[in-house]
């Protein structure tokens, strides 16, 4: 990876959250044609006009640059990508979008060989843009951010996610739900994961979990916590990677608390399946 990062990749990737921002609110709201993917998984038809503007954009400045996207990717392509690597998501929290209900934004990350290394994730309702470059920082609008300073998951306020599964085997995503429950000050559950992500960065929320993501929903927001003093693992505790699935960010002071707590779960999760 180059010691730094051309100004122009992360102009670009503001740019490119800003443009679909502007889009997803000119319909927000609206009558827009909604389709499934799954029996819960939708897709409108922003997220797919957004995805192809951003393509052509990529094309015309960087034609030698990869593009992977929720919308136009095949399942084959979530394989790490050699070089740089743009990974998008036009529309994070689809189904809040669908409804009307206003949490939901555009979030993107430039790879390079796996690692990110500028990210833009974009709320239009709210106006917000958060923003990171690796070893420099991340912003909130241009202002610094930093991580929270709980110190107990006591005294924490989480966030997580379900994923698109959930409906057919909901025990163990909802059995975690409540150990966390037991623990922390509350859960929240709003619907994206790139701004849940964004949110630990801001210090608004302390801790954030989630299994069986894509590299879209995590790419963008998994930097800006990092570069926000925060610490990012998958949900075993292993190194982070976008195409690892699983997620567990936090401000790096009750990480170990809540991987404890996930560890200890799943081990009586597994000896109660096994004996029933």
């Amino acid at each position: 990876m180059p010691e730094s990062v051309p100004p122009v990749f992360l102009a670009t990737a503001i740019e490119a959250v800003m443009r679909a921002g502007q889009i997803q609110m000119d319909r927000f709201g609206r009558d827009i044609q909604v389709d499934k993917k799954g029996a819960i998984d939708l897709v409108t038809e922003i997220d797919l006009e957004v995805e192809r503007g951003f393509r052509a954009m990529i094309a015309e400045r960087f034609p030698d640059h990869a593009v992977l996207g929720e919308e136009y990717s095949a399942a084959t392509e979530s394989d790490t990508v050699p070089g740089y690597c743009w990974v998008f998501d036009p529309i994070d929290g689809t189904t809040n979008y669908a409804h009307g209900l206003p949490i939901f934004c555009s979030s993107l990350a430039l790879e390079i060989d796996g690692e990110g290394v500028v990210a833009a994730v974009y709320d239009p309702t709210r106006r917000e843009l958060f923003t990171a470059e690796r070893g420099a920082g991340a912003w909130l609008n241009g202002v610094p951010l930093r991580v929270s300073s709980a110190e107990t998951l006591i005294d924490s306020l989480l966030v997580t996610g379900f994923h698109y599964n959930v409906q057919r085997d909901p025990a163990e995503v909802v059995g975690l739900f409540s150990a966390f429950i037991t623990k922390a000050r509350a859960v929240r559950r709003l619907g994206s994961a790139a701004l849940d992500l964004c949110y630990v960065a801001a210090g608004r929320v302390d801790g954030f979990w989630e299994q069986k993501l894509q590299p879209w929903d995590v790419a963008g927001g998994a930097l800006i916590v990092a570069e926000a003093g925060g610490q990012v693992t998958t949900t075993r505790g292993t190194p982070y990677q976008s195409r690892g699935a699983s997620v567990l960010a936090s401000n790096g002071r009750i990480h170990a608390e809540m991987l404890t707590t996930i560890q200890a779960f799943q081990v009586a999760f597994r000896s109660r399946n096994w004996t029933e």
